[in-house]
């Protein structure tokens, strides 16, 4: 059995096609029966995240009467500025505890949806079996288990934090813009340079990202099938202990044991390393950022043009703006695990769908008190012919023996009276 054969590959028009299937495993569930509740979370947790953005932009022009209240020592302004804050801290708190509150709802409703579709299908039209016998998929129980459950909350993070990234560009690029001023760079001026700035600090980051992690989709994706072939083979054990302990089988099983764990250690390394070399890249771009708007906005405030808490104002601008442009350099290893996860998804489907597809020319009838067999053909999958218009006829009370060399076929003959048996023609009658 090739347990560990794809039954089919992500191949170059899979990739183009790629976000047409995955949201066609998104959308059935925002349809369905459940679609009422799902879509007043989803309303609720956008209407949050918005929230949450809006108290950004507040502490944004809060810095400014801080920052100032602090340059003119005037105390009352410091003492109703700290005032202010705890107001917004306590409204924003609230916020964010019942953001994630109702985003974990959302998840496990969609997951158990998802989960309950997917037995469905992987026990219809004996999938569970036929999968397993032909290795068309590794691990379907690691696909029904820990890659519905990533699906679910990585979309939902995901998809929730671009739309919050968005958002929050729009409302400090305006900020940024009307704050930051112009500059003069060899006799051209340059509106609104700040805003600039950061796009093009983050344009660079996330390109110079994607050169130095993008190895991380394939490694993540291995890393899960080598760690779901190892919990399967630990099962395996368990399942057959007495047979292994019966025939004295416990070297041959910690070799292959230690087999598949081999190859999770190697494929664990290759990613260390490649995380080794983007957290480098990611922790020096973001200790950068820290002080990088400071040094571009530094000239206008010591020629007076600007105060402390404007200047205080931009950085924080500043930074929201770099951060939002940003979002694809800290999502990253967020998004190969969750483009890992998503190409096992749709090749289990994929898998499936074939599976079904795959019309038997084996008729079988139930009728009459006999078994009759006529004109019986049965092939292995490697096209090997075992039977040959085969024809036989049981009577009820008759005792029949079947027998036959070791890979004669008698197997596949009890499978194909079963309906387990597709490769094939004839006709097929049962009592």
């Amino acid at each position: 059995m090739k347990r560990n054969a794809e039954y089919s590959t992500v191949n170059d028009s899979v990739q183009e096609k790629f976000f047409s299937r995955v949201w066609k495993l998104i959308t059935p569930y925002w349809r369905s029966e459940e679609k009422g509740l799902a879509w007043v979370l989803l309303i609720a947790v956008i209407v949050l995240s918005l929230f949450s953005v809006g108290i950004s932009v507040v502490l944004n022009s809060w810095y400014r009467d801080f920052y100032n209240a602090l340059e003119k020592k005037d105390l009352a302004a410091f003492t109703q500025s700290i005032l202010y804050f705890c107001g917004i801290a306590t409204v924003g708190i609230l916020g964010a505890v019942y953001r994630l509150y109702l985003t974990q709802m959302l998840t496990i409703r969609w997951r158990r949806w998802l989960t309950e579709q997917h037995f469905s299908k992987w026990l219809a039209h004996k999938n569970y079996y036929q999968l397993e016998q032909r290795g068309y998929t590794d691990n379907p129980d690691q696909r029904l288990s820990e890659d519905l459950n990533q699906f679910t909350s990585s979309t939902l993070s995901l998809g929730l934090g671009l739309m919050k990234t968005v958002v929050s560009l729009v409302s400090f690029s305006i900020i940024l813009w009307g704050v930051s001023g112009s500059i003069e760079v060899f006799g051209i001026t340059i509106p609104g340079y700040m805003f600039w700035a950061a796009f093009l600090y983050a344009v660079v980051g996330s390109w110079l990202t994607h050169v130095i992690g993008r190895r991380l989709i394939p490694l993540s994706n291995q890393q899960e099938r080598y760690e779901a072939d190892l919990r399967f083979s630990l099962v395996r054990v368990r399942e057959n202990a007495e047979s292994i302990a019966l025939s004295n089988g416990e070297p041959n099983e910690n070799q292959r044991l230690s087999s598949r764990f081999g190859k999770v250690w190697s494929n664990y390394w290759s990613m260390m390393g490649v995380q080794k070399r983007l957290t480098f890249f990611t922790a020096g771009y973001s200790q950068i950022a820290i002080i990088f708007a400071f040094v571009v906005a530094a000239p206008r405030y010591f020629a007076g043009k600007i105060e402390l808490g404007e200047l205080m104002q931009i950085n924080s601008a500043f930074g929201s703006v770099q951060e939002n442009f940003s979002w694809f350099i800290d999502a990253y290893a967020t998004l190969a695990s969750w483009r890992a996860t998503c190409d096992r998804l749709l090749s289990f489907r994929q898998a499936m769908d074939q599976n079904e597809a795959h019309v038997s020319a084996i008729e079988i009838d139930h009728a009459g008190s006999s078994l009759s067999i006529e004109g019986l053909a049965l092939q292995l999958w490697a096209n090997r012919q075992l039977l040959n218009e085969a024809s036989l006829k049981v009577a009820a009370g008759d005792q029949v023996m079947l027998s036959g060399r070791s890979g004669s076929g008698k197997s596949t003959l009890l499978r194909a009276l079963g309906g387990l048996w597709r490769d094939g023609e004839g006709h097929i009658r049962l009592p």
